[in-house]
């Protein structure tokens, strides 16, 4: 029995018609194939989500709980702790993540668990040695340098969150689905879904 286990989320709210859904279940569909022994668990934020944050509804991890907190958003931190593979849905809605990614991540950003402050104040990743694949839709196309430095919130969020505790993601896009290039953006992400290096 294989010991990596594969953390696979979604959260778009499209169901059937979602491209990042498809593009993250080819991701997970390549690795298995390449590991029949991975473990994987696989949570779906949209149907499941996790509540916005408040103090009570932290991780019992987190400072901001008191000790207390909440028991499915301990279970989110520890579930992405003991992954050694993420793989994670991203649609861009309005720019950025989804509320329901964005609260999940607020659950696995906490001090002396996934990040730390050291001296003078830099930080150190706790998280390193885990793999991470985006698969990340977008309806608009960020070729254009100057358009995606002001409009671009999703890719660029998730490199910093994700590098900010110790992680370098990986992406597959999928980009102008709503611009027309639906068809073809889908095709490229398989493509290179069924393309990535083994688990």
């Amino acid at each position: 029995m294989s010991s990596t286990t594969l953390l696979h989320l979604d959260s778009s709210i499209l169901g059937d018609h979602s491209v990042s859904r498809q593009v993250s279940a080819a991701i997970v569909a390549r690795l298995t194939a390449t590991d029949p022994t991975l473990r994987v668990v696989y949570r779906d934020l949209a149907a499941d989500p996790l509540p916005h944050a408040t103090p009570a509804s932290m991780p019992a991890d987190h400072p901001l709980s008191g000790g207390k907190g909440d028991a499915a958003s301990q279970q989110a931190l520890d579930d992405f702790l003991a992954a050694d593979i993420v793989v994670v849905g991203a649609p861009m809605y309005n720019f950025s993540v989804p509320t329901q990614l964005r609260a999940w991540i607020d659950r696995i950003l906490v001090p002396g668990k996934t990040f730390a402050y050291g001296a003078g104040g830099a930080v150190e990743g706790l998280a390193k040695g885990k793999r991470v694949i985006v698969a990340l839709a977008r309806g608009g196309s960020y070729a254009d340098p100057s358009f995606a430095a002001v409009a671009e919130h999703a890719e660029t969020y998730l490199r910093w969150v994700f590098g900010f505790i110790g992680v370098e993601p990986e992406f597959i896009i999928a980009e102008g689905i709503a611009a027309g290039r639906r068809e073809a953006a889908l095709e490229g992400a398989l493509k290179s879904a069924a393309e990535l290096k083994a688990a």
